[in-house]
């Protein structure tokens, strides 16, 4: 049984269901919905919950949607500021469940490098690097390389500082809450850097992490990275690892990120979803939330409704 879910931050009307999936959708037990060739689509359950201040609708149905008419749908529906995200299944209460999260612009509303690189007045040296990568201009690791180099003489006091300009993103104190009260365990993949995750790991209920680490002498960054990059074929292999050793199978593991260098890790887990995703990411993925925030992760579980 599929479910799909419609979420925004204002009740959904019933109008929207028979306007929306005219040809997917058939409200049980309501003969006043009809819509072009219902007889032939088998019936679908319809579930409401209310939680964190957003609204949802869960529809069940045994037919399995396109990633084309999943766009097409989403694309109805954003005229309306309702995203809308499709499963498999929703995760068990009984089972134990992992929740992968990319750092910055997903967990947190800032890249760090960023703030860094303000810090140490290199802004605009690292800012260009940025560009011409995301251009596609060169690979995750040159780019990366090439800007901590711009990182070099940086005070390792620094980070505590810029630590304590970072924000959560909107909804995450609640998934902090809602997750563990769930039982399950929270892990962060990183193309940041470690000295953060460490700070962070101490303030939240963060599990494990994975993060670039930054070689230092005598109290300062030498402008190279130590040992190996987090890039987005390592995300995803820590995510595997991370899974197996917790003994919980991929199909009830949820990633989140927003750029192009979580693709991998998105993909490899039953629920990958892109937070306020990167154009670059969207079209590597089929689920994101774009409207709402990261509250709505609450909808993933089935005790939710």
């Amino acid at each position: 049984m599929n479910s799909l879910l419609l979420i925004s931050r204002s009740p959904i009307p019933d109008f929207i269901l028979p306007k929306t999936f005219p040809t997917h959708t058939k409200n049980v037990g309501d003969p006043s919905i009809h819509g072009n060739h219902l007889d032939s689509v088998s019936e679908s359950k319809i579930l409401v919950s209310n939680k964190l201040g957003l609204h949802c609708v869960r529809i069940e149905r045994n037919e399995s949607l396109g990633r084309n008419q999943i766009l097409e749908i989403r694309n109805e529906l954003a005229k309306d500021k309702i995203d809308f995200l499709v499963f498999n299944s929703l995760l068990p209460k009984s089972e134990k469940s992992l929740f992968v999260f990319d750092m910055d612009s997903t967990v947190i509303k800032e890249e760090v490098i960023d703030e860094l690189a303000r810090k140490h007045g290199v802004f605009e040296e690292v800012a260009s690097v940025t560009k011409k990568a995301m251009e596609g201009g060169m690979g995750f690791d040159e780019a990366l390389r090439l800007r901590v180099e711009h990182l070099k003489g940086l005070s390792i006091q620094s980070f505590k500082e810029v630590f304590h300009l970072l924000q959560l993103n909107d909804g995450m104190e609640n998934v902090f809450q809602f997750v563990k009260a769930n039982g399950c365990q929270i892990g962060i993949l990183s193309g940041g850097f470690s000295p953060v995750l460490e700070l962070f790991s101490q303030k939240y209920p963060v599990d494990f992490f994975r993060a670039n680490g930054l070689e230092e002498k005598d109290g300062f960054f030498t402008g190279k990275i130590l040992g190996e990059i987090i890039n987005r074929e390592k995300k995803e292999f820590y995510l595997k690892q991370f899974a197996n050793e917790l003994s919980v199978p991929l199909d009830r593991v949820v990633a989140v990120g927003d750029g192009a260098n979580d693709a991998l890790m998105l993909n490899a887990a039953g629920f990958g979803i892109g937070i306020h995703a990167k154009q670059g990411l969207k079209d590597q993925i089929t689920n994101w939330i774009e409207f709402t925030d990261l509250s709505a992760l609450v909808f993933l579980f089935e005790n939710s409704f």
